[in-house]
């Protein structure tokens, strides 16, 4: 069989380098099969398409056939809960479909116990469980894992499989960010000691997770890590004062890295507006945050 394989945001962000690991998965499982398998070509003919769409603002390419097979939560057509097969989902991911990525990646637990608002996850996946031990994810080419588990420490199995890494000789990402609510004395501890890529991550979405992060900041500082390795993604929703609040009471902390994401969810209609995309993609990835405040930049842009 002549399989294609087609990945939307790869397609349409022509920067992109994050890997796709469905499709990884699947082909590395139609090569077990001795299937030929290529990135898709609207000018060859396939006896089966594969594409996968993350994002629901990713387009859809228009001469992807009808009977391609199509996955992801970009795809709202496609019901929010559709997963891979068993036998297609166990398989260890093929890595040379995107030979630019010189790094890991994978679960180490899949859902999420949380049922925040602007969140696919628990519908997606249910509540969290265990998924996969790291031993069987991590590539032995390269000391580098990236985790995309959405909700790690709210499970004693991640915590442990966590715990389990420090002293591994492999470097980590959790680029999905943690819950700060979660972290007490112990787990600040077990985070200090692993070896990370770059950043320890995590989320403040809302004002009331503003304490929590702080508590985690100043625990971590006990264990040696400086505010400087950690990283902040902070959600803006049209509520801007929220956001300018959270901003204000995180960045006293040297050196901390913030990172704003504009609430967006098509399939509920969510669209960021243009004062949320000023604040995300000037204010705050523009570096204006840490010299004035939201109001201060506003006044000085005219927008008030």
């Amino acid at each position: 069989m002549r399989i294609g394989l087609h990945d939307a945001e790869k397609e349409h962000f022509k920067h992109k380098i994050f890997p796709n690991l469905a499709l990884m998965k699947i082909s590395a499982y139609h090569k077990k099969n001795g299937d030929y398998v290529e990135w898709w070509n609207p000018l060859y003919r396939y006896d089966r398409i594969y594409s996968s769409k993350v994002f629901d603002f990713t387009p859809t390419d228009p001469y992807l056939p009808d009977d391609a097979i199509r996955g992801g939560t970009g795809y709202r057509d496609i019901p929010i809960d559709t997963t891979l097969p068993d036998e297609i989902d166990n398989m260890f991911p093929d890595y040379r479909i995107y030979p630019e990525c010189d790094y890991a990646i994978g679960y180490l637990t899949r859902g999420c116990p949380n049922h925040c608002r602007w969140c696919v996850v628990p519908r997606k996946e249910g509540g969290i469980r265990p998924y996969r031990k790291w031993q069987e994810i991590v590539r032995y080419d390269t000391d580098k894992l990236i985790l995309m588990d959405n909700n790690i420490l709210s499970c004693d199995y991640g915590i442990e499989q966590l715990e389990s890494l420090i002293g591994s000789g492999y470097r980590i990402d959790l680029n999905q960010g943690m819950d700060a609510r979660l972290v007490d004395r112990d787990i600040a501890q077990i985070l200090s000691r692993l070896s990370w890529i770059r950043h320890i991550r995590f989320s403040c979405d809302q004002k009331r997770q503003i304490e929590p992060i702080q508590r985690t900041i100043e625990l971590l500082q006990t264990q040696g890590v400086r505010p400087y390795r950690v990283f902040i993604y902070l959600l803006v929703t049209a509520d801007l004062q929220d956001a300018s609040e959270r901003v204000e009471a995180l960045k006293k902390y040297t050196g901390i890295n913030l990172y704003a994401q504009p609430e967006r969810n098509e399939r509920l209609g969510v669209i960021p507006n243009k004062m949320q995309l000023e604040f995300a993609q000037r204010y705050i990835y523009g570096g204006c945050y840490r010299t004035e405040t939201w109001g201060e930049y506003c006044e000085r842009k005219g927008f008030v």
